[in-house]
């Protein structure tokens, strides 16, 4: 003890002086040193230790200008704002003055610790805070907003409204990184507002394959439950064809019941939702793919629920964790759709390195799938996993063999048979669940299995586990009269042992006593007595009452009712056999993958499906107004014509200039060539102010304001870098499949990108097919049909009126991704045919190269840091590590621009994004030992690191 105490003494001792030396460097004057001691304290957090005395050391340091320091300061602060109030509350301005910092990640640090910290009386400043973040032009920002929109909601349910505008504002927000939190926070905190949700439904749906794995389970739920409010039901088609159990009175009231009900047509946007999911049960994630499977078996139709069996099997190779929630959803599934998971029979056979839960799960998976054509090989599988040491999986394993045998009449004989070879099992265990199970197979068809009661009796000596010897005396007791020999003597056993006896046996012997005395009373009228009499004195009040009700019922006295009289009714009643049901049969009741599915009971926070709608809701209420935005951006353009919106900006400033110098003897106003110069809008300001005083009497106000616009955009138009779209560096010649010729019944399609600005819209990415004739027959009226998903725009080509056999023809297409990797998915139709096809771009053929100087490329990258940039070190083959190998992997990945560099050992690329706009820049530095650090900044993080993937294949292979 006193070693114990010792070292736990020295132990506190040591960690007292480790706190004064981090609080000794916290106190320093060297950068150096402080952040040396962040680091070690939230070293300490991540191991779990008690950093909590540092907070005072710690907070001084928040308003350091060292964006390191203050990074993991802020990190510190989220962890113990809450347990430390009152001095979190004193650096509350400094927090304050961090929302404003022009690091994002500064911002949403404060923000976040600002919502830690849990006291009402800085409620409204939260709220103002959220606010502002909400319109940050960082996405990461955006998103911290949305968090701490749960975490005020909880402090401040009152906010609700507040926060409900904010949320409605977010859930506009087109960022893929912002969607899984808003989503969240709209969960948590309005989750009936489905109101919310209409007009962003398409846009959810469409960026849902884009969004990081958390935001997409959360969205994924979400949509299930709007779903379920807004479309009729895809199994309502089946419905249509069942016969009423009353016919009509009039045959005109059958006929005009036919003619109201209308065919099931699916809504398109309910469509949309399975369509986009559906590649999500690819993920990686364990949790997006049961999420994508509960979304199919809450909303799809029968026939296509079965998608997602494969997914599910193939989760079941992942850790035990994750298999138990898998297979307990399979088990609810299996219930009702057998079918889905037949063909995977044996991927739910049991291990023997498998847990007892994962045994127990697989076993009614199995005996759900337990059909008149594989029982024997389940049965086979059974009779393995009866033998296992593992003596609980064994005795489940025997009631899931009386599941088969009562759920399959042709098997009941075989399954009673082999369960009484059981009985002789030397295992207790085994021996006595396999007498439970008989005494219910039994009760199906008594009359034909006296010998197996007799044998059953001539077991009770060595049966000794509670629950068996009680159903053995049921047994015997409920089928008296067929063994009228050994029921007394088993009686009388019994009637030795019964002071010793469990309570459970002690209730049937009882039971037995009384229906011998009804039914044989000759021989057991004393032995009766005898054990009434024990009951009547025993410790347990059931078995007193039991034994008082007993006597009255059957022992006729002066004092016994009316009841006496039906004594044989009562105790020797026919009963019902028993139903041997699966334990999922009403888990169904609760949403699959839900917490509460798997507790199989409703936990707090659980919303629940609602019922389908009887009569389809308002479709338009999805409907979005697409707006143009009307300014003076410039769209993605030639060198050619930003030359002459240059020249035009300078003509029409000339223009005006030329004007007042007829008007006025000399003008006091620069020439165009002195606002290129202008260092800031103040400037500019300034000088269009003194020109308008002198010219109030020559020129219109119309007339200044719109000079002043020229002006002014010329000015930005010399400010910006000179970004200039170019020609592709590298045009792959490779071609894609589209259409096999078996598949397209003779008409073969395959597409390539020419790299080439699309001469449909600019926003466009420009595809070539080359479709070609194998029939022996000419093809007709060759077409693009239905297209989608509603968020990728198609131009589609002209109707091709007759293509002759073994011909070819090369036409052009455009297709507006949207920025995404989503395929766009269409219909390629003949006269006669209809073909689903759908062109998947790699991420590469999304961009279009452009040219800019060294000096642009650096401050473009330099505005396009933190969540923007994505970076990984990759090693190269010695002989590429030179500027042609290099630049010629990955023009050949994407479609870049390179850029001059004065440094040998970087390589720098460009390129625009051809729906939006978007800036991607990519750097490649070569290092030492034939290694390299690869950079993608671009404002469209997840195409970033999509791209940073691609690039890496490439240059990693030699």
């Amino acid at each position: 003890v006193f070693s114990i105490k010792s070292y736990s003494a020295l132990n506190l001792y040591s960690c007292s002086l480790k706190n004064e030396d981090l609080k000794e460097m916290l106190e320093s004057n060297k950068e150096s040193l402080k952040l040396e001691a962040m680091k070690r304290i939230v070293g300490l957090i991540a191991k779990g230790k008690n950093a909590s005395e540092l907070f005072p050391a710690v907070v001084k340091n928040v308003a350091s200008k060292n964006i390191e320091l203050k990074k993991l300061v802020y990190v510190y602060l989220v962890r113990y704002a809450e347990e430390q109030q009152d001095l979190a509350l004193l650096s509350i301005s400094t927090f304050q003055r961090a929302l404003k910092d022009p690091n994002q990640l500064i911002r949403a640090s404060a923000l976040r610790v600002l919502s830690s910290i849990r006291v009402p009386i800085i409620v409204p400043i939260m709220m103002l805070a959220i606010k502002e973040a909400a319109t940050d032009l960082s996405p990461y920002v955006r998103k911290t907003a949305a968090h701490a929109i749960q975490k005020l909601y909880s402090l401040d349910p009152e906010q609700k409204e507040h926060l409900i505008e904010v949320i409605d504002k977010l859930l506009k927000d087109k960022s893929t990184l912002v969607a899984g939190s808003v989503v969240m926070a709209f969960e948590e905190v309005c989750p009936d507002r489905i109101d919310l949700i209409h007009k962003n439904y398409r846009k959810l749906c469409n960026l849902l394959v884009d969004v990081e794995e958390w935001g997409q389970v959360v969205i994924i739920t979400m949509l299930t439950r709007y779903a379920r409010t807004q479309f009729l039901s895809p199994w309502r088609e089946d419905a249509l064809f069942d016969e009423n159990s009353e016919k009509a009175f009039y045959d005109s009231d059958v006929e005009k019941e036919k003619a109201d009900s209308k065919p099931y047509m699916m809504d398109p946007d309910h469509r949309l939702l399975l369509r986009n999911t559906k590649p999500l049960l690819q993920s990686r994630n364990t949790a997006v793919v049961m999420a994508v499977a509960q979304l199919y078996w809450h909303l799809a139709p029968k026939q296509e629920v079965s998608i997602v069996t494969k997914s599910l099997v193939r989760l079941l190779r992942s850790h035990r964790e994750v298999q138990y929630i898998v297979l307990q959803n399979i088990a609810t599934m299996s219930i009702q759709r057998k079918g889905m998971f037949e063909p995977f029979l044996k991927s739910f056979y049991v291990r023997s390195t498998d847990a007892t839960h994962i045994k127990t799960l697989k076993l009614e998976i199995l005996t759900n799938l337990a059909t008149e054509a594989n029982i024997s090989t389940i049965l086979r599988e059974f009779q393995t996993y009866v033998k296992s040491q593992d003596k609980q999986f064994a005795a489940t394993t025997i009631q899931a063999i009386g599941r088969c045998a009562t759920n399959i009449s042709e098997i009941t004989d075989t399954c009673l048979n082999g369960l009484v070879l059981l009985l002789s099992n030397r295992d207790e265990t085994v021996v006595a669940e396999c007498v439970v199970v008989i005494k219910k197979l039994l009760q199906t068809q008594p009359s034909q299995h006296s010998d197996i009661i007799k044998h059953m009796a001539k077991l009770l000596d060595n049966i000794t586990v509670p629950m068996a010897r009680a159903s053995i005396l049921w047994l015997i007791g409920e089928y008296c009269e067929r063994v009228p020999k050994i029921a007394p003597d088993v009686l009388r056993k019994v009637a030795k042992s019964f002071t010793s006896e469990e309570d459970i046996v002690k209730l049937q012997t009882l039971n037995l006593a009384a229906k011998l005395y009804l039914t044989n009373s000759k021989q057991t009228k004393l032995l009766t007595q005898y054990i009434l009499n024990l009951g009547k004195y025993d410790q347990n009040y059931d078995i007193r009452d039991r034994t008082r009700f007993l006597r009255q019922l059957i022992v006729p006295n002066e004092k016994s009712g009316a009841l006496s009289k039906y004594a044989k009714r009562i105790l020797l009643a026919s009963k019902p056999a028993p139903v041997l049901e699966s334990a999922f049969k009403d888990r169904d009741r609760f949403q699959l993958g839900t917490l509460s599915h798997t507790l199989n009971a409703k936990a707090s926070g659980y919303l629940e499906l609602s019922d389908w709608p009887t009569v389809a809701p308002d479709q338009s209420v999805r409907n979005v107004e697409v707006m143009e935005p009307q300014s003076l951006e410039r769209q993605p353009s030639t060198r050619g014509s930003d030359l002459f919106a240059y020249h035009l900006l300078v003509l029409l400033c000339s223009d005006s200039d030329d004007a007042k110098e007829k008007k006025r003897p000399k003008p006091k106003l620069d020439s165009v060539s002195s606002h290129s110069k202008a260092s800031s809008s103040s400037d500019n300001t300034a000088s269009s102010g003194s020109e308008s005083e002198e010219d109030t009497d020559s020129d219109s106000e119309p007339e200044q304001k719109k000079k002043k616009k020229l002006r002014t955009a010329l000015c930005e138009f010399q400010a910006a870098p000179s970004i200039r779209v170019s020609s592709p560096v590298f045009v792959p010649p490779k071609s894609h499949e589209l259409l096999h010729r078996m598949s397209g019944k003779g008409l073969a399609v395959s597409y390539h990108f020419p790299r080439q600005p699309c001469a449909y819209s600019h926003r466009m990415v420009s595809v070539q097919l080359t479709l070609t004739n194998g029939r022996d027959q000419p093809l007709e009226d060759i077409c693009v049909g239905e297209a989608g998903p509603p968020g990728i725009a198609i131009h589609r080509f002209a109707t091709i009126e007759r293509l002759q056999p073994e011909a070819s023809i090369t036409v052009s297409m455009g297709i507006d991704f949207n920025d995404s990797t989503q395929a766009a998915n269409f219909q390629l139709c003949t006269k006669t045919d209809q073909f689903s096809v759908s062109i998947q771009p790699a991420v590469g053929e999304l961009l279009m190269p452009v040219t800019m100087t060294e000096q642009d490329f650096l401050k473009e990258q330099g505005q396009l840091t933190g969540m923007n940039e994505s970076s990984v070190t990759i090693t190269i083959a010695p002989d590429s590590m030179s500027s042609q190998p290099v630049g010629r992997k990955v023009v050949s990945v994407a479609n870049m621009g390179v850029v001059p560099s004065s440094q040998n050992s970087i390589h720098r690329f460009a390129a625009k994004t051809v729906s939006s706009g978007s800036l991607v820049l990519s750097s490649v530095v070569l290092q030492e030992a034939s290694t390299a650090k690869l950079v993608v900044n671009t404002e469209k993080t997840v195409l970033g690191s999509v791209l940073l993937r691609e690039l890496k294949t490439a240059l990693s292979q030699g």
